[in-house]
Protein backbone atom coordinates (compact mmCIF):
# COMPACT_ATOMS: atom_id res chain seq x y z
CA UNK A 1 0.00 0.00 0.00
CA UNK A 2 1.50 3.27 -0.87
CA UNK A 3 0.81 6.38 1.81
CA UNK A 4 0.77 10.14 1.13
CA UNK A 5 3.06 13.09 1.37
CA UNK A 6 1.39 16.22 1.26
CA UNK A 7 3.83 19.08 -0.62
CA UNK A 8 3.68 22.14 1.29
CA UNK A 9 4.85 25.35 -1.04
CA UNK A 10 7.16 27.79 0.08
CA UNK A 11 7.94 29.54 -2.70
CA UNK A 12 5.61 32.76 -1.97
CA UNK A 13 7.50 32.92 1.35
CA UNK A 14 10.63 31.73 1.73
CA UNK A 15 11.43 31.71 -2.11
CA UNK A 16 10.52 35.83 -2.10
CA UNK A 17 13.46 35.72 0.51
CA UNK A 18 16.20 34.83 -2.16
CA UNK A 19 18.46 37.51 -2.35
CA UNK A 20 17.04 40.29 -5.14
CA UNK A 21 13.18 39.11 -5.08
CA UNK A 22 10.31 41.36 -4.83
CA UNK A 23 6.72 39.70 -6.25
CA UNK A 24 4.20 42.14 -5.91
CA UNK A 25 0.27 41.22 -4.73
CA UNK A 26 -0.75 40.11 -8.23
CA UNK A 27 2.51 38.36 -8.81
CA UNK A 28 1.87 36.42 -6.18
CA UNK A 29 -1.78 35.91 -6.73
CA UNK A 30 -0.79 34.83 -10.38
CA UNK A 31 2.29 31.90 -9.08
CA UNK A 32 -0.56 30.93 -6.07
CA UNK A 33 -3.28 29.87 -8.95
CA UNK A 34 -0.73 28.12 -10.58
CA UNK A 35 0.36 26.21 -7.39
CA UNK A 36 -3.41 25.32 -6.86
CA UNK A 37 -3.28 24.34 -10.52
CA UNK A 38 0.02 22.06 -9.83
CA UNK A 39 -1.89 20.64 -6.67
CA UNK A 40 0.50 21.16 -4.04
CA UNK A 41 -1.61 20.70 -0.47
CA UNK A 42 -0.65 23.72 1.14
CA UNK A 43 1.01 27.45 0.13
CA UNK A 44 2.90 29.41 2.55
CA UNK A 45 1.37 32.48 0.84
CA UNK A 46 3.79 34.50 3.55
CA UNK A 47 4.41 36.07 6.63
CA UNK A 48 2.18 38.77 7.37
CA UNK A 49 3.53 40.93 9.75
CA UNK A 50 6.81 41.73 8.55
CA UNK A 51 4.85 44.51 5.75
CA UNK A 52 1.65 45.95 4.43
CA UNK A 53 2.44 44.12 1.19
CA UNK A 54 2.84 40.68 2.21
CA UNK A 55 -0.21 41.00 4.70
CA UNK A 56 -2.23 41.84 1.68
CA UNK A 57 -0.91 39.26 -0.15
CA UNK A 58 -1.32 36.75 1.88
CA UNK A 59 -5.13 38.08 2.20
CA UNK A 60 -5.70 38.26 -1.33
CA UNK A 61 -4.57 34.66 -1.96
CA UNK A 62 -6.62 33.63 1.19
CA UNK A 63 -9.84 35.35 -0.94
CA UNK A 64 -9.17 34.48 -4.18
CA UNK A 65 -7.71 30.62 -4.41
CA UNK A 66 -9.61 27.96 -3.47
CA UNK A 67 -8.91 24.21 -3.18
CA UNK A 68 -5.96 24.33 -1.06
CA UNK A 69 -4.76 25.04 2.32
CA UNK A 70 -3.51 28.79 2.50
CA UNK A 71 -0.89 28.76 5.55
CA UNK A 72 0.91 32.76 6.86
CA UNK A 73 3.67 32.78 8.87
CA UNK A 74 4.16 33.93 12.79
CA UNK A 75 6.60 34.13 15.42
CA UNK A 76 5.47 32.66 18.42
CA UNK A 77 4.32 35.75 19.60
CA UNK A 78 0.53 36.95 19.93
CA UNK A 79 1.00 40.30 17.87
CA UNK A 80 2.22 37.92 14.93
CA UNK A 81 -0.22 35.22 15.34
CA UNK A 82 -3.28 38.09 15.07
CA UNK A 83 -1.79 39.42 12.20
CA UNK A 84 -1.42 35.94 10.74
CA UNK A 85 -5.24 35.20 11.22
CA UNK A 86 -6.34 38.41 9.73
CA UNK A 87 -4.87 37.24 6.55
CA UNK A 88 -6.14 33.85 6.24
CA UNK A 89 -9.24 34.06 7.67
CA UNK A 90 -11.11 34.44 4.33
CA UNK A 91 -9.54 31.11 3.35
CA UNK A 92 -11.22 28.07 2.45
CA UNK A 93 -8.70 26.19 4.39
CA UNK A 94 -6.41 28.56 6.89
CA UNK A 95 -3.79 27.23 8.60
CA UNK A 96 -1.54 29.47 10.50
CA UNK A 97 2.12 28.26 10.19
CA UNK A 98 4.29 29.36 14.27
CA UNK A 99 7.87 28.80 14.77
CA UNK A 100 10.32 29.52 17.62
CA UNK A 101 14.06 28.33 17.37
CA UNK A 102 15.31 25.05 19.65
CA UNK A 103 18.92 25.02 19.09
CA UNK A 104 21.25 26.17 21.56
CA UNK A 105 23.13 28.41 19.38
CA UNK A 106 19.35 29.81 18.40
CA UNK A 107 18.32 30.16 22.20
CA UNK A 108 21.63 31.94 23.63
CA UNK A 109 22.46 34.47 21.09
CA UNK A 110 19.39 35.47 19.22
CA UNK A 111 16.53 34.48 21.46
CA UNK A 112 18.65 35.00 24.75
CA UNK A 113 15.75 32.66 26.19
CA UNK A 114 16.30 29.40 28.38
CA UNK A 115 14.86 26.13 27.54
CA UNK A 116 11.33 26.61 29.67
CA UNK A 117 10.89 29.67 28.49
CA UNK A 118 10.84 28.47 24.81
CA UNK A 119 8.86 25.69 25.60
CA UNK A 120 6.15 28.34 27.28
CA UNK A 121 6.25 30.91 24.10
CA UNK A 122 5.95 27.41 21.87
CA UNK A 123 3.09 26.33 23.92
CA UNK A 124 1.43 29.80 23.94
CA UNK A 125 1.53 30.72 20.00
CA UNK A 126 -0.09 27.01 19.46
CA UNK A 127 -2.89 27.92 22.16
CA UNK A 128 -3.00 31.37 20.63
CA UNK A 129 -3.28 30.23 16.77
CA UNK A 130 -5.40 27.07 17.92
CA UNK A 131 -8.21 29.71 19.21
CA UNK A 132 -8.78 31.01 15.04
CA UNK A 133 -7.67 27.61 13.00
CA UNK A 134 -8.49 24.08 13.69
CA UNK A 135 -5.09 23.72 11.76
CA UNK A 136 -1.92 25.09 13.08
CA UNK A 137 1.70 24.08 11.97
CA UNK A 138 4.17 24.31 14.49
CA UNK A 139 7.89 24.70 13.71
CA UNK A 140 11.57 24.26 15.26
CA UNK A 141 13.74 26.37 13.86
CA UNK A 142 17.31 25.29 13.19
CA UNK A 143 15.86 21.63 14.67
CA UNK A 144 18.78 19.75 12.83
CA UNK A 145 21.06 20.86 15.30
CA UNK A 146 18.83 21.06 18.32
CA UNK A 147 19.29 18.56 21.26
CA UNK A 148 17.44 15.61 21.18
CA UNK A 149 16.00 15.57 24.09
CA UNK A 150 15.15 18.80 24.87
CA UNK A 151 13.33 18.90 20.57
CA UNK A 152 11.13 15.75 21.74
CA UNK A 153 9.97 18.12 24.96
CA UNK A 154 8.96 21.29 22.73
CA UNK A 155 6.98 18.91 20.12
CA UNK A 156 5.00 16.86 22.85
CA UNK A 157 4.22 20.29 24.51
CA UNK A 158 2.98 21.71 21.09
CA UNK A 159 1.06 18.73 20.02
CA UNK A 160 -0.38 18.47 23.39
CA UNK A 161 -1.06 22.30 22.55
CA UNK A 162 -3.45 22.21 19.76
CA UNK A 163 -0.60 21.64 16.97
CA UNK A 164 -2.07 19.40 14.09
CA UNK A 165 1.63 19.02 12.62
CA UNK A 166 4.93 19.59 13.10
CA UNK A 167 7.97 20.67 11.30
CA UNK A 168 11.36 19.82 11.73
CA UNK A 169 13.27 21.96 9.89
CA UNK A 170 17.38 21.88 8.60
CA UNK A 171 17.17 25.31 8.66
CA UNK A 172 20.85 26.33 7.82
CA UNK A 173 21.16 22.89 5.49
CA UNK A 174 23.59 20.89 7.92
CA UNK A 175 22.64 17.60 8.06
CA UNK A 176 23.18 14.49 5.89
CA UNK A 177 20.68 12.38 5.15
CA UNK A 178 21.78 9.44 6.79
CA UNK A 179 21.94 11.89 10.08
CA UNK A 180 18.51 13.44 9.11
CA UNK A 181 16.73 9.92 8.60
CA UNK A 182 17.84 8.65 11.68
CA UNK A 183 17.03 11.68 13.64
CA UNK A 184 13.51 11.40 12.11
CA UNK A 185 13.31 7.79 13.55
CA UNK A 186 13.93 9.14 17.07
CA UNK A 187 11.42 11.90 17.10
CA UNK A 188 8.81 9.27 15.69
CA UNK A 189 9.62 6.84 18.24
CA UNK A 190 10.18 9.40 21.30
CA UNK A 191 7.72 12.54 21.33
CA UNK A 192 4.26 10.69 22.75
CA UNK A 193 1.31 12.06 20.18
CA UNK A 194 3.56 12.06 16.94
CA UNK A 195 1.71 9.60 15.15
CA UNK A 196 -1.52 11.88 15.60
CA UNK A 197 -0.05 14.99 13.47
CA UNK A 198 1.62 15.34 10.14
CA UNK A 199 5.48 15.11 10.52
CA UNK A 200 7.03 17.62 8.12
CA UNK A 201 10.10 18.48 7.61
CA UNK A 202 11.90 21.71 5.49
CA UNK A 203 15.36 21.69 4.32
CA UNK A 204 17.56 23.97 2.92
CA UNK A 205 20.87 23.36 0.09
CA UNK A 206 23.54 24.81 2.18
CA UNK A 207 24.86 21.29 1.22
CA UNK A 208 23.49 20.88 -1.80
CA UNK A 209 21.69 18.33 0.35
CA UNK A 210 17.97 19.74 0.60
CA UNK A 211 16.20 17.21 -1.55
CA UNK A 212 18.33 14.43 -0.40
CA UNK A 213 17.92 15.02 3.11
CA UNK A 214 13.73 15.41 2.18
CA UNK A 215 13.49 11.90 0.62
CA UNK A 216 15.42 10.74 3.44
CA UNK A 217 13.23 11.90 5.91
CA UNK A 218 9.98 10.85 4.32
CA UNK A 219 11.92 7.32 3.63
CA UNK A 220 12.30 7.41 7.75
CA UNK A 221 8.41 8.29 7.94
CA UNK A 222 7.95 11.92 7.28
CA UNK A 223 4.82 13.02 5.58
CA UNK A 224 4.91 16.22 4.59
CA UNK A 225 7.61 17.93 2.56
CA UNK A 226 8.70 22.24 2.33
CA UNK A 227 9.82 22.85 -0.21
CA UNK A 228 9.99 25.60 -3.48
CA UNK A 229 9.83 25.31 -6.92
CA UNK A 230 13.09 25.71 -8.87
CA UNK A 231 14.67 25.55 -4.88
CA UNK A 232 14.62 29.03 -5.00
CA UNK A 233 14.55 30.42 -1.14
CA UNK A 234 17.13 31.91 1.59
CA UNK A 235 21.01 31.23 0.68
CA UNK A 236 21.36 28.13 -0.94
CA UNK A 237 17.33 27.71 -1.33
CA UNK A 238 15.23 25.59 -0.18
CA UNK A 239 14.64 22.02 -1.52
CA UNK A 240 13.56 21.91 -5.34
CA UNK A 241 10.09 20.83 -5.30
CA UNK A 242 9.80 19.30 -8.71
CA UNK A 243 12.56 17.20 -7.81
CA UNK A 244 11.12 16.16 -4.68
CA UNK A 245 7.85 14.77 -6.09
CA UNK A 246 9.66 12.91 -9.83
CA UNK A 247 11.79 11.43 -7.47
CA UNK A 248 8.62 9.84 -5.26
CA UNK A 249 7.00 8.95 -8.74
CA UNK A 250 9.87 7.66 -10.42
CA UNK A 251 11.41 5.19 -7.57
CA UNK A 252 8.10 4.75 -6.24
CA UNK A 253 9.30 1.35 -5.78
CA UNK A 254 11.77 2.73 -3.40
CA UNK A 255 9.49 5.07 -1.40
CA UNK A 256 6.26 3.38 -1.97
CA UNK A 257 4.86 7.26 -1.46
CA UNK A 258 2.18 9.01 -3.61
CA UNK A 259 1.32 13.12 -3.59
CA UNK A 260 -1.62 15.09 -5.14
CA UNK A 261 0.63 16.96 -7.81
CA UNK A 262 -0.19 17.15 -11.53
CA UNK A 263 3.38 16.65 -12.57
CA UNK A 264 2.13 17.82 -16.12
CA UNK A 265 1.92 21.33 -14.71
CA UNK A 266 5.47 21.49 -13.50
CA UNK A 267 7.35 22.79 -16.38
CA UNK A 268 5.06 25.70 -16.55
CA UNK A 269 5.09 26.01 -12.81
CA UNK A 270 9.39 26.86 -12.99
CA UNK A 271 8.92 29.15 -15.89
CA UNK A 272 6.11 30.94 -14.17
CA UNK A 273 8.32 31.46 -10.97
CA UNK A 274 11.75 32.24 -13.10
CA UNK A 275 9.95 34.57 -15.24
CA UNK A 276 8.24 36.64 -12.03
CA UNK A 277 11.36 36.70 -10.03
CA UNK A 278 13.58 37.05 -12.71
CA UNK A 279 15.89 33.79 -11.50
CA UNK A 280 17.15 32.16 -14.40
CA UNK A 281 16.28 28.20 -14.03
CA UNK A 282 20.32 26.61 -14.56
CA UNK A 283 20.56 24.91 -18.22
CA UNK A 284 21.51 21.28 -15.94
CA UNK A 285 18.77 21.79 -13.48
CA UNK A 286 17.29 18.23 -13.08
CA UNK A 287 12.98 17.81 -13.96
CA UNK A 288 13.38 21.44 -15.38
CA UNK A 289 16.04 22.31 -16.83
CA UNK A 290 16.67 23.12 -20.61
CA UNK A 291 19.32 20.38 -20.63
CA UNK A 292 17.52 17.55 -18.88
CA UNK A 293 16.03 16.09 -21.53
CA UNK A 294 18.38 17.20 -23.88
CA UNK A 295 20.97 14.43 -25.30
CA UNK A 296 24.12 15.50 -27.62
CA UNK A 297 26.67 12.40 -27.31
CA UNK A 298 25.87 10.41 -30.38
CA UNK A 299 25.41 7.41 -28.39
CA UNK A 300 22.91 8.57 -25.77
CA UNK A 301 21.56 9.98 -29.52
CA UNK A 302 21.49 7.18 -30.87
CA UNK A 303 19.32 4.98 -27.79
CA UNK A 304 17.53 7.36 -27.31
CA UNK A 305 15.80 7.29 -30.77
CA UNK A 306 15.63 3.47 -30.40
CA UNK A 307 14.01 3.53 -27.15
CA UNK A 308 13.59 6.59 -24.98
CA UNK A 309 13.95 4.45 -21.63
CA UNK A 310 17.65 3.98 -22.53
CA UNK A 311 18.87 7.55 -21.43
CA UNK A 312 15.43 8.79 -20.11
CA UNK A 313 14.43 7.64 -16.97
CA UNK A 314 11.06 10.73 -17.04
CA UNK A 315 9.32 11.04 -20.07
CA UNK A 316 9.16 14.37 -20.52
CA UNK A 317 5.62 14.96 -21.35
CA UNK A 318 4.96 13.95 -18.02
CA UNK A 319 6.58 17.27 -16.46
CA UNK A 320 4.83 19.25 -18.91
CA UNK A 321 7.65 19.84 -21.33
CA UNK A 322 5.74 19.80 -24.96
CA UNK A 323 6.01 17.24 -27.80
CA UNK A 324 3.22 18.90 -30.12
CA UNK A 325 3.89 19.24 -33.48
CA UNK A 326 1.62 21.95 -34.19
CA UNK A 327 3.80 24.97 -36.73
CA UNK A 328 2.12 28.22 -35.71
CA UNK A 329 2.86 31.07 -38.56
CA UNK A 330 1.91 34.51 -39.78
CA UNK A 331 -1.36 33.04 -41.75
CA UNK A 332 -2.66 30.70 -38.49
CA UNK A 333 -5.76 32.34 -37.22
CA UNK A 334 -7.11 33.08 -33.85
CA UNK A 335 -8.87 29.79 -33.11
CA UNK A 336 -5.29 27.60 -33.95
CA UNK A 337 -3.96 30.57 -31.60
CA UNK A 338 -6.37 30.09 -29.02
CA UNK A 339 -6.06 25.70 -29.01
CA UNK A 340 -2.76 25.37 -28.82
CA UNK A 341 -2.73 28.29 -25.71
CA UNK A 342 -5.65 25.72 -24.14
CA UNK A 343 -2.90 22.99 -24.69
CA UNK A 344 -0.03 24.61 -23.29
CA UNK A 345 -2.35 25.36 -20.51
CA UNK A 346 -3.26 28.72 -21.10
CA UNK A 347 -7.19 30.17 -20.38
CA UNK A 348 -7.17 33.66 -21.49
CA UNK A 349 -10.10 36.17 -21.19
CA UNK A 350 -10.98 37.77 -24.63
CA UNK A 351 -8.59 40.99 -23.62
CA UNK A 352 -5.79 39.53 -23.15
CA UNK A 353 -6.29 36.69 -25.91
CA UNK A 354 -6.59 39.44 -28.39
CA UNK A 355 -3.04 41.43 -26.71
CA UNK A 356 -1.49 37.76 -27.33
CA UNK A 357 -2.69 37.53 -30.57
CA UNK A 358 -1.61 40.91 -31.36
CA UNK A 359 1.87 40.12 -30.76
CA UNK A 360 1.84 36.63 -31.73
CA UNK A 361 1.39 38.33 -35.35
CA UNK A 362 4.04 40.65 -35.22
CA UNK A 363 6.20 37.95 -34.07
CA UNK A 364 5.19 35.86 -37.20
CA UNK A 365 6.18 38.51 -39.34
CA UNK A 366 9.69 38.17 -38.23
CA UNK A 367 9.48 34.21 -37.71
CA UNK A 368 8.72 31.33 -40.12
CA UNK A 369 7.36 29.27 -37.59
CA UNK A 370 6.53 29.95 -34.06
CA UNK A 371 6.99 27.02 -30.99
CA UNK A 372 5.60 26.48 -28.05
CA UNK A 373 8.40 28.68 -26.10
CA UNK A 374 7.59 31.25 -28.06
CA UNK A 375 3.54 31.27 -27.78
CA UNK A 376 4.78 30.73 -23.88
CA UNK A 377 7.24 34.02 -23.66
CA UNK A 378 4.42 36.41 -25.88
CA UNK A 379 1.91 35.12 -22.98
CA UNK A 380 4.19 35.65 -19.73
CA UNK A 381 5.13 38.99 -21.16
CA UNK A 382 1.11 40.11 -22.13
CA UNK A 383 -0.14 39.10 -18.65
CA UNK A 384 2.73 40.35 -16.30
CA UNK A 385 0.72 42.30 -13.52
CA UNK A 386 2.34 45.77 -13.69
CA UNK A 387 0.06 48.92 -14.64
CA UNK A 388 1.42 50.93 -17.24
CA UNK A 389 2.47 54.15 -17.31
CA UNK A 390 5.12 54.46 -20.39
CA UNK A 391 4.98 52.27 -23.40
CA UNK A 392 7.40 52.10 -26.09
CA UNK A 393 6.42 53.70 -29.35
CA UNK A 394 9.97 53.34 -30.86
CA UNK A 395 13.28 53.06 -30.38
CA UNK A 396 16.26 53.44 -33.00
CA UNK A 397 20.03 53.14 -32.56
CA UNK A 398 22.98 54.17 -33.84
CA UNK A 399 26.18 52.04 -33.15
CA UNK A 400 29.41 50.76 -34.09
CA UNK A 401 33.03 50.46 -33.44
CA UNK A 402 34.41 53.82 -34.40
CA UNK A 403 31.06 56.03 -33.18
CA UNK A 404 29.34 56.58 -30.26
CA UNK A 405 26.38 54.75 -29.23
CA UNK A 406 23.16 57.00 -29.90
CA UNK A 407 19.68 55.78 -29.15
CA UNK A 408 16.47 57.88 -29.31
CA UNK A 409 13.42 56.93 -27.88
CA UNK A 410 9.71 57.24 -28.22
CA UNK A 411 7.70 56.49 -25.34
CA UNK A 412 3.90 57.27 -25.07
CA UNK A 413 2.23 58.37 -22.11
CA UNK A 414 -1.80 58.03 -22.02
CA UNK A 415 -2.36 59.38 -25.59
CA UNK A 416 1.31 61.63 -25.37
CA UNK A 417 4.29 61.13 -27.08
CA UNK A 418 7.48 61.72 -25.81
CA UNK A 419 10.88 61.81 -27.53
CA UNK A 420 14.45 61.63 -26.06
CA UNK A 421 17.99 60.78 -27.59
CA UNK A 422 20.77 60.32 -25.65
CA UNK A 423 24.83 58.93 -25.59
CA UNK A 424 25.95 56.11 -23.62
CA UNK A 425 28.86 53.85 -23.34
CA UNK A 426 27.25 51.07 -24.99
CA UNK A 427 23.54 50.87 -26.77
CA UNK A 428 22.04 49.62 -23.81
CA UNK A 429 23.55 51.80 -21.23
CA UNK A 430 22.55 54.88 -24.21
CA UNK A 431 19.19 53.34 -24.29
CA UNK A 432 18.58 53.70 -20.23
CA UNK A 433 19.67 56.82 -20.20
CA UNK A 434 17.42 58.28 -23.46
CA UNK A 435 14.08 56.99 -21.02
CA UNK A 436 15.41 58.73 -17.84
CA UNK A 437 15.63 61.68 -19.70
CA UNK A 438 11.89 60.85 -20.84
CA UNK A 439 10.63 59.70 -17.13
CA UNK A 440 12.67 62.70 -15.26
CA UNK A 441 13.99 59.69 -13.00
CA UNK A 442 17.79 58.80 -13.06
CA UNK A 443 18.04 55.03 -12.52
CA UNK A 444 21.23 52.97 -12.01
CA UNK A 445 21.27 50.24 -13.79
CA UNK A 446 22.16 47.64 -11.43
CA UNK A 447 22.01 43.99 -13.47
CA UNK A 448 21.09 42.78 -17.04
CA UNK A 449 20.81 39.42 -18.98
CA UNK A 450 19.90 37.91 -21.66
CA UNK A 451 18.30 34.49 -21.90
CA UNK A 452 17.26 32.89 -25.49
CA UNK A 453 13.79 31.92 -25.24
CA UNK A 454 14.06 29.80 -28.05
CA UNK A 455 16.42 28.45 -30.50
CA UNK A 456 17.74 29.45 -33.90
CA UNK A 457 18.72 32.82 -35.29
CA UNK A 458 15.45 34.01 -35.23
CA UNK A 459 15.21 33.47 -31.23
CA UNK A 460 13.43 35.23 -28.59
CA UNK A 461 15.50 36.93 -26.39
CA UNK A 462 13.94 37.70 -23.08
CA UNK A 463 15.85 40.78 -20.85
CA UNK A 464 16.00 40.74 -17.58
CA UNK A 465 17.69 43.53 -15.53
CA UNK A 466 17.32 45.48 -12.33
CA UNK A 467 17.23 49.38 -11.94
CA UNK A 468 17.73 51.08 -8.22
CA UNK A 469 16.48 54.99 -7.88
CA UNK A 470 18.56 55.64 -4.58
CA UNK A 471 20.52 52.91 -4.23
CA UNK A 472 18.59 50.76 -2.33
CA UNK A 473 15.52 49.02 -2.91
CA UNK A 474 15.85 47.52 -6.52
CA UNK A 475 12.98 47.23 -9.22
CA UNK A 476 12.66 44.17 -11.97
CA UNK A 477 11.92 44.63 -15.06
CA UNK A 478 11.38 42.12 -18.27
CA UNK A 479 11.06 42.06 -21.89
CA UNK A 480 10.88 40.09 -24.96
CA UNK A 481 11.90 40.74 -28.81
CA UNK A 482 13.91 38.88 -31.28
CA UNK A 483 15.80 42.33 -31.29
CA UNK A 484 18.05 42.00 -28.03
CA UNK A 485 18.06 45.76 -28.36
CA UNK A 486 14.53 46.61 -28.47
CA UNK A 487 14.13 43.34 -25.24
CA UNK A 488 16.20 46.04 -23.16
CA UNK A 489 14.11 48.66 -23.77
CA UNK A 490 11.38 47.01 -22.79
CA UNK A 491 12.81 45.43 -19.68
CA UNK A 492 13.69 48.99 -18.95
CA UNK A 493 10.69 51.05 -19.42
CA UNK A 494 8.66 47.89 -17.47
CA UNK A 495 11.36 47.97 -14.89
CA UNK A 496 10.24 51.87 -14.40
CA UNK A 497 6.77 50.99 -14.46
CA UNK A 498 7.20 48.56 -11.65
CA UNK A 499 9.32 51.70 -9.91
CA UNK A 500 6.46 54.18 -10.11
CA UNK A 501 3.76 51.69 -8.93
CA UNK A 502 5.67 50.15 -5.86
CA UNK A 503 6.52 53.76 -4.91
CA UNK A 504 2.91 54.41 -5.02
CA UNK A 505 3.50 57.25 -7.76
CA UNK A 506 0.44 56.31 -9.76
CA UNK A 507 -2.85 57.62 -9.44
CA UNK A 508 -4.91 54.14 -10.20
CA UNK A 509 -3.42 51.14 -9.14
CA UNK A 510 -6.57 49.32 -10.11
CA UNK A 511 -5.13 50.19 -13.97
CA UNK A 512 -6.69 47.13 -16.21
CA UNK A 513 -3.62 47.57 -18.59
CA UNK A 514 -0.34 45.58 -18.17
CA UNK A 515 2.77 45.14 -19.29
Amino acid sequence: MTRRVYIFDTTLRDGEQSPGVSLNVMEKLQIARQLARLGVDVIEAGFPITSPGDYEAVKTIAREVRGVTVAALARANFQDIDRAWEAVKEAEQPRIHTFIATSPIHMRHKLRMTEDQVIEAAVAAVRRAKSYVSDVEFSAEDASRSELDFLCRVLEAAIAAGATVVNIPDTVGYATPEEFARFIRDIRRRVPGIEKVVLSVHCHDDLGLAVANSLAAVAAGANQVEGAINGIGERAGNAALEEVVMALYTRRDQFGCETNIRTEEIYRTSRLVSSLTGMPVQPNKAVVGKNAFAHESGIHQDGVLKERTTYEIMNPVMVGISQSNLVLGKHSGRHAFRQRLLELGYELGEEELNKAFQQFKVLADKKKEITDADLEAIVEEELRPVPVTYTLEYLHISTGTTIVPTATVGLKKGDELFEEAACGNGPVDAICRAVDKVTGIPCVLKSWGINAVTSGKDAIGEVTLKISENGDKTYLGRGISTDILEASAKAYVNAVNRLLWETGRLKDKSCNEVN
